[in-house]
């Protein structure tokens, strides 16, 4: 399994870091040139490779850490995202209501990324706290996952386990996607909320 971020500010990055915590390889990618961020992703670990746009998407996960605003762009890197996990990682915080159709923003990014099974996930914390080692005084934090594809919240919730996080699956993005949902000028109950699951 080959996994990808798609954008590398504070979120991306703080992604990164859970990855190079944990030693699994991840490939980083922006709209620029990956010489750009090339020292950056090389600050954070050796298993981070900054990659072009067009390279990274090859991966079968991707991580979708972008402004909710860029997500049509990534989307046109490829015709068809059939076979691969995105992790919808964006918040429409600003975005009106109606831009969106009256429906959740993983809906408008599902429909953008055709073919893709996706999860809303990893998005409900702010960077500071989703950069911060997961292990918490003998607990993990939790991380919400909501998809319409019980196959693919499984697989991410198997990698967030990986990466050392507690994975709580909300169900549907219409159901418990709703609470970890930015839109507008309001969000979720779950957003911003950094709880630690004990075993």
């Amino acid at each position: 399994m080959t996994y990808a971020i798609i954008g590398f500010g504070k979120i991306g990055q703080a992604l990164a870091r859970a990855f190079a915590r944990s030693g699994i390889d991840v490939s980083v990618a922006t709209t620029r040139d990956p010489e750009s961020f090339a020292s950056a992703a090389a600050a954070i670990g050796p298993g981070v490779t900054p990659k072009t746009l067009a390279e990274a998407v090859k991966a079968d996960i991707i991580f979708l850490a972008v402004r909710f605003q860029s997500h049509p762009d990534v989307a046109k890197a490829l015709p068809s995202w059939q076979g691969k996990i995105i992790v919808d990682v964006t918040n429409a915080y600003g975005v009106p209501p109606e831009q969106l159709g009256g429906r959740p923003s993983s809906e408008v990014v599902a429909q953008a990324f055709t073919g893709a099974r996706l999860v809303k996930g990893f998005n409900h914390l702010v960077a500071a706290v989703l950069d911060q080692d997961p292990a918490v005084n003998g607990g993990r934090r939790v991380v919400f996952l909501a998809s319409d594809d019980d196959g693919a919240a499984d697989e991410i919730g198997a990698l967030a386990e990986n990466l050392g996080f507690a994975p709580i699956k909300l169900g549907g993005l219409s159901e418990g996607g709703l609470l970890v949902l930015a839109r507008g000028n309001s969000w979720g109950r779950l957003v911003f909320k950094d709880l630690v699951k004990f075993d």
